[in-house]
């Protein structure tokens, strides 16, 4: 009786063979070996990922430090220019009040000055008129009581005298 070997068998002692052929090319090391360095990559991956997701929050809570700094700054000039704005406003007020009241006050001088000025004129021009008449009324009291005039003024300057 011959051994007859069906598929089974050859099928069971190829798959033994291929496994001593994989064990002694040591086939699992290799594979776990390489396991083990895609293991080691990956974890290097992510702690390099992580290191660069802390920077990332670093820098982020940097740049909202540095933003809400800036607001704050922003906020104090825009204070600091309404103040000089209200300030300047302020001053130019109480300038404009004050050339006010200068120019008021030179306006209210000139107008007095001009005022005396016209006074000034019309009593000149009274007097220049009083002695007109006056010239007038005497030349015309001469013309008729001048000897008489002159014999009275004779008799006072005589009489003063002695």
């Amino acid at each position: 009786m011959a051994f007859e070997f069906d598929a089974a068998f050859w099928a069971t002692i190829a798959l033994l063979v291929f496994l001593g052929v994989v064990f002694y090319l040591k086939v699992p090391g290799m594979i776990t070996k390489m396991l083990d360095t895609r293991i080691k990559a990956i974890e290097t991956e992510l702690a390099e990922a992580e290191r660069l997701r802390m920077e990332a929050r670093m820098l982020l809570e940097e740049y909202e430090a540095k933003r809400q700094s800036a607001t704050k700054e922003a906020e104090s000039i825009v204070t600091a220019a309404r103040e000089e704005a209200f300030r300047l406003t302020s001053e130019a007020k109480t300038s404009l009040e004050t050339l006010i009241t200068r120019r008021t006050k030179a306006v209210e001088d000139k107008i007095a000055q001009a005022e005396s000025q016209a006074v000034a004129e019309v009593r000149s021009r009274s007097a220049d008129v009083a002695i007109e008449a006056a010239q007038l009324l005497l030349s015309k009291q001469m013309a008729t009581k001048g000897d008489a005039l002159v014999d009275q003024a004779i008799k006072d300057v005589s009489s003063k005298l002695n």
